[in-house]
């Protein structure tokens, strides 16, 4: 169904000799250095030399017939929050670029290169990963593939990981999500991305946001292609995810909070994607579920992100401070004003919001939602108007954010038709439901093939 090459696709040019990995990541370089596209926007560090090494290596061993997986040889960027080695990790940010460089790669990097994947730099971000839209004040904002000519934005905080993938410049990408920093730009690039539970993949050596919620997975063409980039970066390969049967699912769309003010293309595309399983026999089934409209109260204050990304920033803000983003700076800031007692009750109020939560969705096979309500907004309006921005933001996160405070995973899987503007369905579960979520995208991503190849 993916408009893009799959981790498939890639790996059938190069097992048939069709393909070299050497001349896949020149191709990709090439797209990077191009005057005329996103790349400059798009990637932060690039490892060209390093790059062109691991391609040579990863064709050396297919000539002698190791593949050390279905990421050997394969172009993957990695968002600017990942060590890599003796460079300095920015975070799309300048205020640290006089940090010292890391001492190694951090072990999801690692666990790449292991497998065989080539790193070909890495990308672009919302400064410190604190916006859910991508715009980026000291290294610009690369646009969405969707509609260059309004200059519309590619969602954040991921959004060269998401640019990377659209435009050839990597067949996949590692981004981080804290309150739908992957699913955001997934949804709106016509893109797949998949959150998992945190603790399952290493956050080690990755700059924290929010210690509680942040989390590490892929951006790339398709569910099958997330499943396999899961698979290597949590160390657990041998899972086998194999897509359900449609037809019995059990699948619950929350009434309270999460359809609220969904643009007419957005509301549209979620009503026939759910008409299309309906039909394929899974059933859809509305349920109430009051806690969503609990989290704004319980993250008045700033909430745990604001609460953490204060602990880590505080002195780099108290140096450099006038050198951040300025609607960054103010978010951080907001942590500085919450207690230890604030933080503490906002632990407390997340377990009995998790148990509640918990309680209303057991029984479902997946909980689907609008990843977010509307489809790509225009850069222009968001860089000159702070209300705009932030009313913007709020909308983008609030959905995504759910899954995040839940410890639950999610996937954003495309369901749009082909020639319009791209709309992400968000399929989520609980914590630890991981294989379970991959496999039920499987089967909701095949449903909605017909929907999104057509013309």
């Amino acid at each position: 169904m993916a408009r893009y090459k799959t981790l498939a696709d890639v790996s059938v040019s190069l097992g048939s000799g069709e393909a070299t990995s050497r001349a896949l990541v020149d191709a990709a370089l090439s797209a990077i250095s191009d005057p005329a596209g996103q790349g400059a926007k798009t990637f932060i560090r690039r490892n060209d030399a390093r790059a062109r090494a691991m391609a040579d290596a990863s064709d050396l061993m297919r000539s002698v017939g190791q593949v050390r997986s279905p990421l050997e040889g394969v172009a993957i960027s990695v968002k600017d929050l990942f060590d890599l080695a003796g460079e300095v990790t920015t975070a799309g940010s300048i205020a640290n670029r006089d940090a010292a460089p890391a001492a190694a790669d951090a072990p999801v990097v690692q666990a790449l290169a292991r497998a065989g994947a080539v790193i070909t730099g890495t990308t672009n971000m919302s400064e410190f990963a604190f916006s859910g839209l991508g715009l980026n004040p000291h290294y610009g904002t690369p646009l969405n593939a969707y509609d260059r000519v309004t200059g519309r934005i590619p969602g954040g905080s991921s959004s060269g990981a998401a640019v990377s993938v659209t435009d050839g410049m990597a067949v996949a990408a590692i981004g981080t999500d804290t309150g739908g920093s992957i699913r955001i730009p997934a949804a709106l690039c016509g893109l797949t991305g998949f959150k998992p539970t945190a603790r399952r993949v290493s956050r080690d050596a990755v700059l924290p946001l929010s210690t509680s919620l942040d989390s590490i997975g892929p951006i790339a063409a398709s569910v099958a292609c997330c499943a396999v980039i899961d698979g290597i970066i949590s160390g657990e390969t041998d899972r086998g995810i194999r897509a359900m049967p449609l037809a019995g699912l059990r699948l619950a769309v929350p009434q309270t909070v999460v359809l609220n003010d969904m643009d007419d293309h957005v509301a549209a595309t979620f009503a026939a994607s759910l008409s299309l399983l309906s039909k394929g026999g899974a059933q859809i089934i509305e349920i109430d579920v009051p806690e969503f409209a609990q989290l704004a109260a319980i993250n008045s204050k700033g909430g745990l992100i604001a609460a953490e990304a204060w602990h880590w920033h505080r002195s780099l803000l108290e140096s450099r401070g006038d050198t951040y983003d300025q609607r960054v700076r103010g978010r951080i800031l907001r942590g500085r004003d919450i207690s230890a007692a604030d933080y503490l009750d906002v632990l407390q109020a997340r377990t009995a919001w998790q148990k509640g939560v918990n309680d209303k969705l057991a029984g479902f096979d997946a909980v689907l939602m609008p990843t977010v309500p509307m489809i790509a907004p225009a850069a222009a309006e968001l860089d000159v108007d702070d209300q705009v921005f932030f009313a913007t933001n709020g909308l983008m996160l609030r959905n995504p954010t759910m899954i995040n405070f839940l410890d639950g995973c999610a996937l954003s899987v495309p369901c749009h038709g082909a020639s319009s503007a791209p709309v992400g369905l968000m399929i989520a579960g609980g914590p630890m439901t991981d294989a379970k979520i991959l496999s039920v995208g499987l089967a909701i991503e095949q449903a909605l093939t017909v929907r999104t190849t057509e013309q």
